[in-house]
């Protein structure tokens, strides 16, 4: 079954081209969050003209990295407290469907091949310190890999299409450090050893519970702040 992925096309014309630097820009914040965007200049940046810019743009607004407002024009999003707890609400629902989906549909050799980025991660030394657990974009990416494994387009099309680099945003934003690094690395195990035994009701609980997790771990560290603020 040929799936089509989302994150993956390649560049071919002159807006793909833009499109994809400037989603790396903005991911990375060297295009600052809540900048607004002047057409006039980016064209000239890029030397392209005003339609392939709009091309590119419409592209980056279906990816929720900017947005648009009558009478103000475009400007990238703002990695805001609020967004990024809503963002980890709905990547619950929709990564727990893709979950189940990929303990269903998932190849053996995709399982096989996760197994392997696994043994991957475990060696990196931040991992192995517990101070954090960063995975780098798509193929070396968990989630992105169990998202693809569902072999549902829908979901594919959901959440790597329209979510995935606005989730990644906000982890560069919000950075990457954090305590549950070994959990997490621990929980990426016991969900991947869910799909192999091909039980996609644990593996769905097992996802769900490992987002929600670190969800909570986020409004803690909030919490602190705030109370640290305001001491």
């Amino acid at each position: 079954m040929f799936i089509d992925n989302p994150t993956k096309q390649a560049a071919v014309t002159t807006a793909d081209k833009v499109f994809e630097q400037m989603q790396h820009a903005i991911v990375e914040g060297d295009i600052a969050p809540g900048i607004k965007i002047s057409e006039p200049e980016l064209a000239k940046h890029y030397q392209i003209s005003r339609s392939t810019l709009r091309e590119a743009l419409n592209r980056l607004e279906k990816c929720h990295l900017i947005e648009r407002k009558a009478n103000i024009g475009s400007r990238v999003v703002d990695c805001t407290i609020e967004g990024l707890l809503e963002l980890y609400i709905t990547r619950e629902a929709l990564e727990g469907m893709a979950c189940r989906q990929a303990a269903l549909n998932m190849t053996d050799e995709e399982i096989a091949s996760m197994r392997e980025m696994l043994v991957q991660h475990s060696k990196a030394k931040e991992l192995q310190e517990g101070v954090a657990y960063y995975q780098e974009e798509g193929d070396l990416d968990f989630h992105y890999k169990v998202i693809l494994g569902s072999h549902n387009q829908q979901l594919i099309n959901l959440i790597c299409g329209q979510l995935y680099h606005l989730v990644r945003m906000y982890r560069f934003q919000f950075g990457m450090h954090s305590a549950r690094a070994s959990r997490a690395f621990d929980e990426h195990s016991h969900i991947l050893q869910a799909i192999s035994d091909r039980d996609g009701e644990l593996a769905e609980m097992l996802m769900r519970r490992h987002i929600a997790a670190s969800r909570k771990n986020i409004e803690q560290k909030i919490a602190l702040q705030n109370d640290s603020e305001a001491q």
